[in-house]
């Protein structure tokens, strides 16, 4: 089992590398573009091949390394079908599973963040994009965001989940890495013992600034990462 979680620090976006270490094939979730140098060069040092390039949504804070990847190793890229996506391989729908090797990557639908947004879950951990992070959630204040359909996505499919599935976030400000379910459901000030309707409410108020990179970035992650 190979497994790297890397960053990229203008973004404040986690990517994350899943090997199979047995045939060599593996998996990159959520890529910088800027980044895609950094990951070409440890797929290399692993001795990897890159079967998928996986997409958690359609960011507005990054433009997505998908087609750099894809130039450079052949690997097939791939989104959620809601997402309204052009110029992926494949578009992926909840609970298909993605093949790497021996290993399988399951897609969770999570809606909320945007109305593609998915979980993929492997083995004990969980990568949650912008869906749910450490101690937060996704906005959901552009991009046809529900929040009432996010509330939905967190309690009723990922905090069913076991408690010690490991919760690996899209992006953290604070510098944490990893958490888990339990403490996620028993800690997350936005989540924990809060109503759907004062969930609804709290993110209604949130009152965040427009990602600086979005008007490049949406369009560009809707056709995959190419200009």
């Amino acid at each position: 089992m190979i497994f790297r979680q890397l960053f990229d620090p203008l973004s404040s976006t986690y990517t994350y590398l899943l090997g199979d270490s047995a045939g060599g094939n593996a998996i990159v979730v959520d890529p910088v573009r800027e980044q895609a140098g950094r990951d070409l060069e440890l797929i290399r040092e692993l001795d990897l091949k890159l079967a998928w390039i996986v997409e958690s949504h359609v960011h507005a804070d990054h433009v997505t390394g998908a087609s750099a990847l894809k130039q450079a190793t052949g690997a097939r890229t791939s989104v959620a079908r809601n997402c309204g996506a052009t110029g992926f391989d494949r578009l992926f729908d909840d609970d298909d599973h993605l093949q790497f090797g021996t290993e399988v990557l399951r897609v969770i639908a999570t809606p909320g963040h945007t109305p593609g947004s998915s979980c993929f879950l492997w083995r004990d951990r969980l990568l949650t994009g912008d869906t749910l992070l450490i101690g937060g959630c996704g906005r959901t204040d552009f991009q046809h965001g529900d929040a009432g359909a996010l509330y939905d996505s967190i309690t009723l499919r990922l905090f069913t989940l076991p408690d010690d599935t490991l919760v690996y976030p899209g992006h953290d400000y604070r510098g944490r890495r990893v958490s888990s379910i339990a403490e996620e459901r028993a800690t997350n000030p936005r989540l924990a013992g809060v109503s759907r309707e004062r969930f609804i409410e709290i993110m209604g108020n949130l009152d965040l600034p427009t990602p600086v990179l979005m008007n490049e970035a949406v369009p560009a992650n809707l056709r995959g990462g190419t200009h």
